[in-house]
């Protein structure tokens, strides 16, 4: 099993010779105050699906909350945009925008997957037919797993749900022994998932917890029995899977959220059990969620709308597609139209027709058009980029358990539950904390931070670098390192269209550390001319 063979560590210092180590000229005037980090380091990522910051406290998540005050909360930390699980996912372990790791969404429309309808991004037999196609980048850049592989150093993934095999799908059981990747209780090895089998039962059929405690019993029982690998990645599917079901803020919500407290605090003990001796001390623990949370105000059949206007819309194809028709992939907070053939005419008509709705809250054109922002606004521009993607509209209004945020949605889910994926700040504001010892103690970073940071900064920890150029920075200012702290800035975006019955406008507001670019939020309105003149 892979604990066995973690004793063999000690004897690949040479291999760890050979990887770059992060020095001043490449941190750009950044100066460690020690040694950079040696192979005794681990790193352990937690992620709490859909976690929002606002509902970390002492009642729901206690041990989140102890964490958050011995180590650095960053408490202007975003998503990337669309602000859904794969999105991030893909996003946080490979420190790229989703236009650069190849992932904008977690449901898409790739003719050369399926031309018929629309794929999950994290479907197994999706992934492996994109590397098939790509030349195994379906994701564009390597993943930390994969680094650190590279390094000889040794990872395991362990994800309640799917998203795992986007973070680690090149784990060869025969080659890399000493790793290991568990996603929604399967793995490539089946004497390997056997034997967690054997100890802990078969992975839980449908209660969330029961799936979160299950992944986080084979993490801590199993992977680390006898000794924790440099990085670790634990991905629980809640609070997510409950907020969909009723609300952020609901009872059982925040019972979900409680139950995910509860595997950090399984976590914990396990780092600091004697055995492996003083894994507490040499790891440095991440608690971040890929994305916030809001409620739906309006479900939107954004389909009949489209019908009813006269588009040849649908959710999947009949027949061979024609050009004009239009591929709806709806992302909760976001939807995706991909027009066939790129039909110009279709796609003017179809953004005219968007922006004088009273749902759409951000428009984005592969092409730039009046009123609209391109997709690289977003980081979104891609080969498999729709022609048109609208983020929903939002508001700060509270739902019916008091918690700010609501938004229109797509027709997946009704009106009441939690989703997300808008650029709502409430969806694009997410939870970090950061404890270790390369982290300051008590403190908070008040800087525009982001998931696209996480890579760099936890490479950084490690004494390494990838081998591709990084969107995201190192979190250095937080850190236990002498480093001047960044400069920051922001800028709103502006794209208005004038109608004769009324007046389309969209912002977009954006943070800037370095060349790192954090979407704050976004939101438009169609004002009627009757609201312009005062009259009829």
């Amino acid at each position: 099993m892979i604990g066995n063979a973690m004793k063999n560590l000690a004897n690949r210092a040479s291999v760890q010779k050979s990887m770059s180590i992060l020095t001043m000229s490449t941190l750009c005037g950044i100066a460690f105050a020690r040694d950079l980090p040696s192979d005794s380091k681990h790193v352990v990522l937690v992620v709490w699906d859909g976690m929002r910051p606002d509902l970390v406290n002492e009642t729901n998540s206690p041990t989140l909350w102890k964490l958050a005050r011995d180590g650095v909360v960053f408490r202007n930390h975003h998503s990337v945009y669309p602000s859904a699980t794969n999105v991030n996912g893909t996003a946080l372990v490979t420190g790229a925008y989703p236009g650069r790791s190849g992932i904008i969404a977690n449901h898409e429309y790739r003719p050369a997957i399926d031309n018929k309808k629309i794929i999950d991004v994290e479907d197994a037999s999706v992934v492996r037919r994109g590397d098939e196609i790509s030349g195994g980048k379906y994701v564009a850049l390597p993943t930390i797993a994969e680094l650190v592989r590279a390094a000889g150093r040794q990872t395991v993934v362990a994800t309640a749900k799917t998203v795992g095999l986007l973070q680690d799908r090149h784990l060869d059981p025969t080659r890399d022994k000493n790793s290991a990747a568990l996603f929604a209780g399967q793995m490539r090895s089946p004497e390997a998932l056997s034997s967690i089998v054997s100890l802990l039962g078969p992975f839980p059929a449908s209660d969330y917890a029961q799936k979160d405690s299950w992944t986080t019993k084979a993490l801590t029982d199993v992977f680390w029995k006898d000794g924790v690998p440099t990085f670790s990645l634990l991905w629980l599917s809640e609070p997510d899977a409950t907020q969909h079901e009723t609300a952020p803020g609901s009872e059982a919500a925040r019972a979900a959220i409680k139950s995910a407290d509860d595997n950090l605090a399984a976590v914990l003990a396990a780092l600091d059990r004697p055995r492996p001796r003083g894994a507490r001390s040499t790891t440095n623990i991440f608690v971040v969620s890929d994305h916030g949370f809001s409620t739906i105000e309006r479900a939107i059949d954004l389909r009949k709308m489209l019908k009813d206007s006269r588009f040849d819309a649908v959710t999947e194809f009949t027949s061979e597609p024609k050009s004009g028709q239009i591929m709806l992939a709806g992302n909760g907070g976001t939807v995706l139209f991909y027009v066939i053939q790129h039909d110009a005419a279709v796609i003017q008509r179809l953004v005219e027709f968007l922006e004088q709705l009273d749902f759409a809250g951000v428009i984005f054109t592969r092409d730039k058009l009046p009123g609209t922002f391109d997709f690289e606004a977003a980081r979104i521009e891609n080969e498999h980029a729709p022609d048109v993607a609208m983020a929903f509209r939002w508001n700060q209004n509270k739902n019916q358990f008091g918690i700010p945020g609501m938004i229109d949605a797509d027709w997946q889910r009704k009106a009441g539950n939690g989703t997300h994926a808008t650029l709502s700040r409430f969806d694009m504001h997410n939870t970090l904390i950061a404890d270790g010892p390369d982290f300051r103690r008590g403190d908070t970073d008040d800087l525009p931070s982001g998931n696209v940071d996480l890579t760099p900064t936890i490479l950084a920890v490690l004494g390494m670098t990838s081998t591709e150029k990084l969107d995201g920075r190192i979190l250095a200012e937080a850190m236990n390192i002498a480093a001047r702290v960044p400069e920051s800035a922001s800028e709103t975006l502006e794209a208005a269209r004038e109608f004769s019955s009324g007046k389309w406008e969209q912002t977009l507001r954006l943070s800037h550390v370095g060349s790192t670019i954090y979407l704050d939020e976004g939101n438009g309105e169609f004002i009627p001319s009757v609201s312009l003149t005062g009259h009829h």
